[in-house]
């Protein structure tokens, strides 16, 4: 770990759920992980993006909000207080990026104008690597 020399927050890192990271990993429905783990984001970015996918953009906004709300939960559970890195190279900070992402590419599809450009910027503020990997 490197000594942060600005003096800002340390890096949030998100607890893993190895239970639901294995069903989702081995192919098992994400409505049934979301049922048995509605607090892990990285099922709730799963179905958003499977939704925008589909071109379902509603249902990708609210899939996205729901994984956005359950990350900010986690995120303060572990010690986030608002602002900070969110490293993107930690996998479970994973599903909330994505969850993050997914918001604001909906928001954007709606004409959420605002809403879209705040999670683009919240994403960037976070984990410039995750806002790479995402666009």
């Amino acid at each position: 770990m490197t000594q942060n020399l600005l003096g800002g927050p340390p890096p949030t890192h998100l607890p893993d759920v190895p239970e639901a990271s294995r069903l989702l990993a081995d192919g098992a429905d994400p409505y049934e992980v979301a049922a048995k783990f509605p607090a892990f984001p990285t099922v709730w970015a799963e179905l958003a993006e499977r939704a925008f996918a589909k071109g379902s953009v509603i249902e990708c906004y609210a899939y996205a909000r729901t994984g956005y709300h359950r990350g900010l939960d986690a995120l303060r559970r572990s010690g986030w207080k608002g602002h900070g890195p969110i490293p993107w190279s930690h996998e479970p900070n994973r599903g909330f990026l994505r969850a993050l992402a997914a918001l604001g590419r909906a928001a954007a599809a709606i004409g959420e104008d605002e809403e879209a450009q705040r999670c683009r910027t919240f994403l960037r503020d976070s984990s410039e690597e995750a806002a790479e990997a995402l666009s």
